[in-house]
């Protein structure tokens, strides 16, 4: 889920819990208490700071005698509502794909992203979000990379412009660890990974992030994403095109083996830095 659709369904929670808390008459150390927790903790709920947990709404249902109130919401809004809107169906299809391909223009797919590396991006984006919403957001996406270790993992195809190899996300030894990460991933037949050199010029779907899935039982889909938006496309004239320009991509680009050695040249470099800083 975005930051903002987040963020809004934790407010609602805090929102809820204050005033119902305050019609029961209780203090926020008082339900604390009740709940075991710290009464800066049910602060820090209300204000929408830290994420609920299931067993603590749980107890302030119990305390509260909401019937089961905070634990539906939890459920239903904070627990299953991973994704933001606009990539939730798009997230549900990755598990049922065949085969992924991926253009990068700037920045690692989240499929093959680290750790650190995601931090990184979150931070940079939400310079003002708790540690705890950045961790999760970092969870989720190590979640979701799980797909390309499992036994049934799609075909995972990465187009990486050169530019990706080059922003520093992160320190100088993020860096080395996700481009060796990679690198790691293209050896172990986990994904073919090409990139595309600076030098190549001007190319198509210059700048646009790009996702095209095929399935068993259905038709492909592509996935394009904007500010806060993303499309899903199913349009046969419309997948046809898009494919088109990830043949032409996969054609101007350098071989996986060449765009490995790049790859792991790159890495070395960040270790050279990490290791004078």
């Amino acid at each position: 889920m975005a930051n903002g659709s987040r963020q809004a369904v934790w407010e609602f929670f805090g929102t809820e819990l204050k005033r119902r808390r305050e019609e029961a008459g209780l203090t926020q150390t008082e339900l604390g208490a009740k709940v075991f927790v710290s009464g800066g903790y049910i602060g820090q709920f209300e204000q929408a700071i830290r994420k609920p947990q299931l067993d603590v709404a749980q107890r302030i249902d119990q305390v509260l005698r909401t019937d089961g109130f905070f634990e539906r919401l939890w459920r239903k809004l904070i627990k299953e509502q991973q994704f933001a809107e606009y990539f939730a169906h798009a997230a549900e299809l990755e598990r049922l794909a065949t085969s992924i391909c991926e253009w990068a223009p700037t920045v690692v797919p989240g499929l093959l992203q680290t750790p650190d590396y995601a931090r990184a991006i979150y931070r940079a984006a939400n310079p003002l979000a708790a540690d705890e919403w950045i961790e999760e957001m970092v969870r989720l996406r190590m979640d979701r990379s799980q797909l390309l270790k499992d036994a049934t993992r799609p075909l995972f195809w990465a187009i990486l412009h050169e530019t990706v190899l080059r922003i520093p996300v992160g320190t100088s030894a993020v860096m080395a660890g996700q481009l060796t990460h990679i690198a790691e991933a293209a050896t172990s037949r986990r994904a073919v990974v090409q990139v595309l050199p600076t030098a190549a010029g001007a190319h198509p779907q210059m700048g646009k992030v790009l996702r095209l899935k095929e399935f068993d039982d259905a038709p492909p889909t592509v996935y394009t994403e904007g500010v806060l938006s993303g499309n899903l496309l199913d349009e046969p004239a419309v997948v046809k095109h898009v494919r088109a320009d990830y043949d032409l991509l996969r054609a101007v680009a350098l071989s996986p083996a060449v765009s490995l050695d790049l790859i792991r040249t790159a890495a070395e470099d960040y270790t050279r830095c990490a290791g004078t800083t």
